[in-house]
Protein backbone atom coordinates (compact mmCIF):
# COMPACT_ATOMS: atom_id res chain seq x y z
CA UNK A 1 0.00 0.00 0.00
CA UNK A 2 2.03 2.91 -1.29
CA UNK A 3 -0.39 5.46 0.15
CA UNK A 4 0.31 4.40 3.76
CA UNK A 5 3.03 6.03 5.87
CA UNK A 6 4.17 5.51 9.47
CA UNK A 7 3.77 8.33 11.99
CA UNK A 8 4.67 8.59 15.70
CA UNK A 9 1.79 9.55 17.99
CA UNK A 10 1.95 11.52 21.25
CA UNK A 11 2.40 8.46 23.51
CA UNK A 12 5.40 7.30 21.46
CA UNK A 13 3.59 4.46 19.68
CA UNK A 14 3.38 4.31 15.92
CA UNK A 15 0.30 4.72 13.82
CA UNK A 16 -0.25 4.97 10.09
CA UNK A 17 -1.71 7.60 7.84
CA UNK A 18 -3.53 6.85 4.63
CA UNK A 19 -2.35 9.73 2.51
CA UNK A 20 -5.05 9.23 -0.13
CA UNK A 21 -7.74 9.79 2.51
CA UNK A 22 -5.63 12.02 4.78
CA UNK A 23 -6.79 9.81 7.65
CA UNK A 24 -4.83 8.16 10.46
CA UNK A 25 -5.38 4.59 11.66
CA UNK A 26 -5.33 5.72 15.31
CA UNK A 27 -5.49 8.91 17.33
CA UNK A 28 -2.52 11.23 16.94
CA UNK A 29 -2.80 11.76 20.71
CA UNK A 30 -1.63 8.18 21.24
CA UNK A 31 -2.31 5.03 19.25
CA UNK A 32 -1.66 2.54 22.03
CA UNK A 33 -3.52 4.49 24.71
CA UNK A 34 -6.52 4.90 22.39
CA UNK A 35 -6.69 1.17 21.67
CA UNK A 36 -6.38 0.35 25.37
CA UNK A 37 -9.09 2.84 26.33
CA UNK A 38 -11.65 2.13 23.62
CA UNK A 39 -11.30 -1.55 22.88
CA UNK A 40 -9.63 -3.19 25.88
CA UNK A 41 -11.00 -1.24 28.85
CA UNK A 42 -14.37 -0.12 27.46
CA UNK A 43 -14.94 -3.33 25.51
CA UNK A 44 -13.19 -6.42 26.88
CA UNK A 45 -12.80 -5.37 30.52
CA UNK A 46 -16.40 -4.16 30.57
CA UNK A 47 -17.77 -7.41 29.14
CA UNK A 48 -15.66 -9.57 31.45
CA UNK A 49 -16.62 -7.55 34.52
CA UNK A 50 -20.32 -8.11 33.85
CA UNK A 51 -20.33 -11.69 32.56
CA UNK A 52 -17.10 -13.34 33.87
CA UNK A 53 -16.87 -15.62 30.81
CA UNK A 54 -14.31 -18.39 30.40
CA UNK A 55 -14.09 -17.54 26.71
CA UNK A 56 -14.92 -14.55 24.55
CA UNK A 57 -15.46 -14.27 20.81
CA UNK A 58 -14.33 -11.02 19.22
CA UNK A 59 -14.88 -9.57 15.76
CA UNK A 60 -12.64 -6.70 14.74
CA UNK A 61 -13.73 -4.67 11.73
CA UNK A 62 -10.52 -3.10 10.54
CA UNK A 63 -7.54 -5.32 11.51
CA UNK A 64 -5.25 -2.63 10.12
CA UNK A 65 -1.94 -2.37 11.97
CA UNK A 66 -2.72 -5.34 14.21
CA UNK A 67 -2.45 -3.24 17.38
CA UNK A 68 -5.88 -4.18 18.76
CA UNK A 69 -5.25 -7.86 18.14
CA UNK A 70 -1.85 -7.67 19.84
CA UNK A 71 -3.26 -5.93 22.93
CA UNK A 72 -6.09 -8.48 23.07
CA UNK A 73 -3.63 -11.38 22.94
CA UNK A 74 -1.74 -9.86 25.85
CA UNK A 75 -5.04 -9.35 27.70
CA UNK A 76 -6.04 -12.98 27.16
CA UNK A 77 -2.81 -14.18 28.76
CA UNK A 78 -3.06 -11.79 31.69
CA UNK A 79 -6.68 -12.71 32.45
CA UNK A 80 -6.44 -16.41 31.50
CA UNK A 81 -9.51 -15.89 29.31
CA UNK A 82 -9.72 -17.91 26.12
CA UNK A 83 -10.31 -15.52 23.22
CA UNK A 84 -11.45 -16.41 19.71
CA UNK A 85 -10.47 -13.40 17.62
CA UNK A 86 -11.41 -12.67 14.02
CA UNK A 87 -9.99 -9.60 12.32
CA UNK A 88 -11.38 -8.45 8.97
CA UNK A 89 -9.26 -6.31 6.68
CA UNK A 90 -9.96 -5.31 3.09
CA UNK A 91 -6.55 -3.67 2.51
CA UNK A 92 -3.76 -5.55 4.33
CA UNK A 93 -0.50 -3.78 5.04
CA UNK A 94 2.67 -4.81 3.25
CA UNK A 95 5.45 -6.43 5.26
CA UNK A 96 7.61 -3.43 4.47
CA UNK A 97 5.22 -1.38 6.61
CA UNK A 98 4.26 -3.66 9.51
CA UNK A 99 7.87 -4.73 10.11
CA UNK A 100 8.72 -1.11 10.97
CA UNK A 101 5.94 -0.54 13.53
CA UNK A 102 7.34 -0.15 17.05
CA UNK A 103 4.76 -2.33 18.82
CA UNK A 104 7.44 -4.91 19.61
CA UNK A 105 9.09 -2.42 22.01
CA UNK A 106 6.67 -3.29 24.83
CA UNK A 107 6.44 -7.05 24.32
CA UNK A 108 8.21 -9.89 26.11
CA UNK A 109 8.46 -11.69 22.78
CA UNK A 110 8.73 -9.38 19.78
CA UNK A 111 7.70 -12.19 17.44
CA UNK A 112 4.16 -12.14 18.92
CA UNK A 113 3.29 -9.13 16.80
CA UNK A 114 4.99 -10.37 13.65
CA UNK A 115 3.17 -13.70 13.88
CA UNK A 116 -0.20 -11.99 13.64
CA UNK A 117 0.78 -10.50 10.29
CA UNK A 118 2.64 -13.54 8.94
CA UNK A 119 -0.08 -16.10 9.68
CA UNK A 120 -2.15 -17.27 6.72
CA UNK A 121 -5.54 -15.74 5.99
CA UNK A 122 -8.85 -17.55 6.39
CA UNK A 123 -7.54 -20.13 8.88
CA UNK A 124 -7.86 -20.48 12.67
CA UNK A 125 -4.48 -20.35 14.43
CA UNK A 126 -3.89 -21.21 18.10
CA UNK A 127 -1.28 -18.54 18.68
CA UNK A 128 -1.46 -19.10 22.44
CA UNK A 129 -3.54 -21.53 24.50
CA UNK A 130 -5.68 -18.50 25.39
CA UNK A 131 -5.72 -16.87 21.96
CA UNK A 132 -7.20 -18.39 18.80
CA UNK A 133 -6.70 -15.99 15.94
CA UNK A 134 -8.16 -15.72 12.46
CA UNK A 135 -7.89 -12.94 9.91
CA UNK A 136 -10.04 -12.52 6.83
CA UNK A 137 -8.97 -10.61 3.71
CA UNK A 138 -12.39 -9.18 2.99
CA UNK A 139 -14.65 -6.18 3.21
CA UNK A 140 -17.23 -6.52 5.96
CA UNK A 141 -19.97 -6.14 3.35
CA UNK A 142 -18.73 -9.35 1.67
CA UNK A 143 -17.90 -11.28 4.81
CA UNK A 144 -20.31 -14.16 5.57
CA UNK A 145 -22.07 -14.09 8.92
CA UNK A 146 -20.37 -16.25 11.54
CA UNK A 147 -22.21 -19.40 12.55
CA UNK A 148 -21.30 -18.64 16.16
CA UNK A 149 -22.36 -15.21 17.52
CA UNK A 150 -19.59 -12.94 18.79
CA UNK A 151 -19.53 -11.31 22.22
CA UNK A 152 -17.57 -8.15 21.48
CA UNK A 153 -17.19 -6.11 18.29
CA UNK A 154 -14.23 -3.77 17.83
CA UNK A 155 -15.43 -1.36 15.15
CA UNK A 156 -12.28 0.37 13.95
CA UNK A 157 -13.08 1.54 10.44
CA UNK A 158 -11.96 4.93 9.15
CA UNK A 159 -14.12 7.88 10.19
CA UNK A 160 -17.59 8.34 8.64
CA UNK A 161 -16.54 11.33 6.54
CA UNK A 162 -13.65 9.30 5.06
CA UNK A 163 -15.31 5.90 4.67
CA UNK A 164 -19.08 6.53 4.79
CA UNK A 165 -20.00 3.10 3.43
CA UNK A 166 -18.73 1.54 6.68
CA UNK A 167 -21.23 3.46 8.81
CA UNK A 168 -24.50 2.93 6.96
CA UNK A 169 -27.42 1.13 8.59
CA UNK A 170 -27.02 -1.67 6.06
CA UNK A 171 -23.37 -2.30 6.92
CA UNK A 172 -23.83 -1.93 10.67
CA UNK A 173 -26.83 -4.25 10.65
CA UNK A 174 -24.64 -7.04 9.26
CA UNK A 175 -22.33 -6.61 12.22
CA UNK A 176 -25.04 -6.29 14.87
CA UNK A 177 -26.85 -9.31 13.45
CA UNK A 178 -23.84 -11.46 14.34
CA UNK A 179 -23.60 -10.12 17.89
CA UNK A 180 -24.74 -12.39 20.71
CA UNK A 181 -27.37 -11.41 23.25
CA UNK A 182 -25.75 -9.00 25.73
CA UNK A 183 -22.88 -8.58 23.29
CA UNK A 184 -20.98 -5.29 23.18
CA UNK A 185 -20.08 -3.03 20.25
CA UNK A 186 -17.34 -0.46 20.87
CA UNK A 187 -15.87 2.23 18.65
CA UNK A 188 -13.90 5.44 18.95
CA UNK A 189 -16.57 7.20 16.86
CA UNK A 190 -18.96 9.51 18.70
CA UNK A 191 -21.11 10.80 15.84
CA UNK A 192 -24.77 11.36 16.64
CA UNK A 193 -25.83 9.60 13.44
CA UNK A 194 -23.97 6.46 14.48
CA UNK A 195 -25.75 6.40 17.81
CA UNK A 196 -29.14 6.92 16.20
CA UNK A 197 -28.44 4.11 13.74
CA UNK A 198 -27.39 1.72 16.51
CA UNK A 199 -30.59 2.49 18.40
CA UNK A 200 -32.70 1.71 15.34
CA UNK A 201 -30.89 -1.65 15.21
CA UNK A 202 -32.05 -2.45 18.74
CA UNK A 203 -28.91 -1.49 20.63
CA UNK A 204 -28.75 0.23 24.00
CA UNK A 205 -26.26 3.02 23.38
CA UNK A 206 -23.90 4.79 25.80
CA UNK A 207 -21.77 7.87 25.27
CA UNK A 208 -18.54 7.33 27.20
CA UNK A 209 -15.51 9.53 27.81
CA UNK A 210 -13.14 9.21 24.88
CA UNK A 211 -9.47 8.35 24.85
CA UNK A 212 -7.03 11.16 25.75
CA UNK A 213 -7.51 14.02 23.32
CA UNK A 214 -11.04 12.98 22.38
CA UNK A 215 -14.22 14.00 24.17
CA UNK A 216 -16.39 10.90 23.66
CA UNK A 217 -16.65 7.37 22.28
CA UNK A 218 -19.58 4.99 21.77
CA UNK A 219 -20.56 1.66 23.30
CA UNK A 220 -23.65 -0.31 22.34
CA UNK A 221 -25.13 -3.38 24.03
CA UNK A 222 -27.43 -5.84 22.31
CA UNK A 223 -30.38 -6.46 24.59
CA UNK A 224 -33.67 -8.24 24.04
CA UNK A 225 -34.37 -11.18 21.75
CA UNK A 226 -31.77 -12.36 19.26
CA UNK A 227 -32.72 -11.64 15.67
CA UNK A 228 -31.29 -14.84 14.23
Amino acid sequence: MENVQIITTADGSHSLINTALNETYHSRHGARQESLHVFIRSGLDHYQRIHSPQEIRILEVGFGSGLNALLTMQWSKLTSTRVYYTGIEAFPLSEAIWRKLNYTAWQENEDDFYRLHKLSWGVDHEVETTFIFRKEHSAIQDHPKSKVPVNVVFYDAFAPDKQPEMWTAETLSRVIEGLALNGVFVTYCAKGQLRRTLKTLGMTVESLPGAPGKKEMTRGTKEGTLAF
